[in-house]
Formats: C-alpha cells, sequence, structure tokens
C-alpha cells in the first residue's frame, strides 16, 4: 500500500545510527559486564525536591489537560529566566511548552521550512538533526566543523555554503557532539550573515548550563540575546540535561511572538498540551539554582580531564578537550580504523562501547564520542580498556 514521503526521507536516519548502543544494551542485557559510553543520559538522579514537586501536584488532581501553549505558571518562569539571560522583556506569549527539546526541534524546523529549502548544519552533528531537517523536505547542507578553531562553527564556512535556496542555519552551542561553545565574535558574525541573506537561525541551547570553568572557558552566548538578531532567531531547550530530569520530557520553543502565535496551531495538532503536573515541576526547576547543575558540570569537567591524562598519550588517539556538556570526541583514524570499525571492535573485544563518530557527519567518520555520564570508577576502567585496545592495535601493525 502507499506511504507518505516523508517515511522514504527519513528512512536511515533514526536509530540506525544508534546500532552499537543497541548492540551494547543487549550484550548487558545477556549478562556482559559493558561499560557503556554511548549516550548523554545522567547518572545523577533527577533531584529529590524535583520529584516531591512532581508528586505532589499528581496527588493534588494535576492530571487533565493542559492546553496548547503551556501552564501559565511554567511559561512565566520562562519568561522570567529569559528576560534575565537577554536583559530585554521577554513576554509569556514567546514560548511553547513542549515534551522534551526533540519535539521543539520537530516542532519548529516544521513551521520554519520545507521542500526544496536548504539548512545549514554543522558537521558534525547531534545524530538526529539530518532526520529532522529530512522529514520536513528540505535539505541538509553540512558545514564543516574545524579543528583548528576547535570545532566552533564558523560564519565564512557558512557564508561559503549559502545558496539562493538557503532558510536557515541550524545552531547548536554548547555543541554535540564536540563540546564546543561559541562565543560571543562567532555568534554575531553568524547573525550578521543571516541578517545579510534573510535567514532564521535556530538555536538548540539544550547544554547551556553545562559550560566548563577555567581561564578558557567562553560565556554562553545566544543570537537570541541580541535585540537585532532576536527576530529572527528560534531556540529550543529542556530540563533534560541542566536537572538531570531526562524521562521528565519538560522543554520549549522560544521565538518572537507573531511566529510563536502562528506555530501555536501546529504545536496543537501535534501534542496539545503536556502534562500540567510535569509543568508544576519544571516551574520550580526553573525559578532558582539547583546545585545539582553545577555539580554536574564540576562531574564532567573533572571526567573530561581523566579522559585527557589516560588516552592524551597512547599512540594513533586524539583527545579532543570539550568546553561544556558530557562527551569527548576521540580521534581514532591514527590507528588506521575509522570510527565505525573502531567502535565495533573496541565492543566485542573489551566490552566498552563508545559512538562511532560518522553518526553525527561525515567530518567526523575518523572518531568516536565517549559519554562522560557514567560514575568515575566506571569512566577509568573504560578508558584503561580503550588504552589497552589501542594499544594492542598499534603492537599488531609493528609485527
Amino acid at each position: 500500500m502507499r506511504t507518505a514521503s516523508i517515511l522514504d526521507r527519513v528512512a536511515g536516519l533514526g536509530s540506525d545510527k544508534w546500532r552499537v548502543h543497541f548492540r551494547a544494551r543487549q550484550m548487558i542485557a545477556n549478562g556482559a559486564p559493558v561499560i557503556l559510553l554511548t549516550i548523554g543520559e545522567p547518572d545523577q538522579p533527577t533531584p529529590s525536591e524535583l520529584i516531591g514537586v512532581a508528586q505532589q501536584a499528581l496527588q493534588a488532581g494535576r492530571t487533565g489537560y493542559s492546553n496548547g501553549r503551556g501552564e501559565p505558571a511554567v511559561l512565566r518562569a520562562l519568561s522570567a529566566k529569559y528576560s534575565a539571560r537577554s536583559g530585554r522583556a521577554v513576554g509569556t506569549d514567546q514560548f511553547i511548552w513542549v515534551p522534551g527539546t526533540q519535539s521543539a526541534l520537530y516542532l519548529l524546523l516544521t513551521g520554519l521550512v520545507e521542500t526544496g529549502d536548504e539548512v545549514l548544519v554543522a558537521d558534525p552533528c547531534y545524530a538526529t538533526y539530518h532526520g529532522l531537517v529530512r522529514a520536513t523536505g528540505a535539505t541538509s547542507v553540512p558545514v564543516a566543523l574545524r579543528e583548528d578553531r576547535g570545532f566552533r562553527l564558523d560564519a565564512a564556512d557558512l557564508a561559503r555554503a549559502v545558496t539562493p535556496a538557503t532558510r536557515l542555519i541550524f545552531l547548536n552551542s554548547p555543541h554535540n557532539p564536540t563540546g564546543a561553545v561559541l562565543t560571543r565574535d562567532d555568534v554575531r558574525a553568524i547573525g550578521e550573515l543571516a541578517q545579510a541573506h534573510d535567514l532564521w537561525i535556530l538555536s538548540d541551547e539544550v547544554y547551556e548550563s553545562l559550560i566548563f570553568d577555567g581561564p578558557q572557558a567562553a560565556p554562553f552566548a545566544s543570537p537570541f540575546d541580541l535585540a537585532d538578531l532576536a527576530g529572527r532567531t528560534v531556540v529550543a531547550s529542556s530540563l533534560s540535561k541542566s536537572h538531570a530530569a531526562p524521562g521528565f520530557r519538560a522543554g520549549w520553543c522560544a521565538g518572537p511572538a507573531a511566529f510563536i502565535s502562528r506555530l501555536l496551531p501546529l504545536a496543537e495538532a501535534m501534542l496539545f498540551g503536556a502534562q500540567p503536573f510535569i509543568a508544576d515541576m519544571a516551574t520550580a526547576a526553573l525559578s532558582r539554582e539547583f546545585a545539582i547543575t553545577a555539580q554536574m558540570r564540576d562531574a564532567y569537567a573533572r571526567r573530561a580531564e581523566r579522559v585527557a591524562a589516560v588516552l592524551g598519550d597512547v599512540p594513533g588517539l586524539r583527545v579532543h578537550a570539550p568546553q561544556a556538556g558530557m562527551f569527548v570526541m576521540l580521534s581514532v583514524d591514527g590507528l588506521g580504523l575509522d570510527g565505525e570499525t573502531f567502535a565495533d571492535q573496541l565492543l566485542g573485544q573489551q566490552q566498552v562501547a563508545v559512538m562511532p563518530g560518522s553518526a553525527f557527519g561525515a567530518a567526523a567518520a575518523g572518531m568516536v564520542r565517549m559519554s562522560l555520564t557514567v560514575p568515575d570508577a566506571a569512566l577509568a576502567e573504560g578508558c584503561a580498556r580503550i588504552a589497552t585496545f589501542a594499544r594492542s592495535l598499534t603492537a599488531s601493525a609493528q609485527v
């Protein structure tokens, strides 16, 4: 029977990218002692206070239907957060509450691009981005991130990729998978390019709160916070990473009020509201700082340093130190393998699961991504096994 063309467009762009992860999960289910360094799910528990708010809301009967835009209290909390961040008044009419960043990205892209349009996307990028773009009928145009720029997206590289069909620049800072953070100058230059070609900017800011401290730290910068770019910028974010609450699916879209109002019927066609008890939890989460955020940020920074210390001197490997987030990229092409082969053999021989870089784009084909969201002892053991595996490859090549 006939199906819609969207299914052809997204074929191979979904869970296929997590092939190694699912293989590792099956091995674990069969009793194998696999160290899972694949996905970015915080190992710290959701704060008990937030769990308590959700439980109280459930017991208070906050289980009915909501409205398409979101519960008033969580919209006010978002308004306060972004007003304080940007230094200008950001109204509740500039948000739509949705179940997680993925829903926000799908909604925003569906409202902004369509068949025949082109979207400029960093290469590498988060594994779902190409599927999100293709679902709309638009085409992803990869723009390679350069190691000599610390994997920060460059406006000049974007400019060379612009065509008459370009409609949108897809940003992600802090960046998954590299952990790079765009500077204010980077954002300004990208914004000027968007202005020159009348482009939208979509900014995925889910790692906003996980920028590491230190002398090389770059403060978070968003085009939404610049008054002259806010009218062409939309934001997707959530509490999954910042508050160790991935299962709550608590996210939002932000953008110009007129666009958000036009987007609302589409949001209602998709979802028509999210759970009020989760909105209550999110309101509490957004209303003040929680210790869990700093704890995760410090833990990931410490673990990234540990990875560099253990693997940085291993022949054939090259560690790319992140500025933020919960991942480390590791170049493995010096061992004569691509990331796919390295990940498969590592899992089979050492029972350590990492993500092949090709899951994130062609520019990362010679890399793998390691998650920092495991306890220190497990990460140390995983690094030791990776070092053993890499040295075995080097020894074999020398025989």
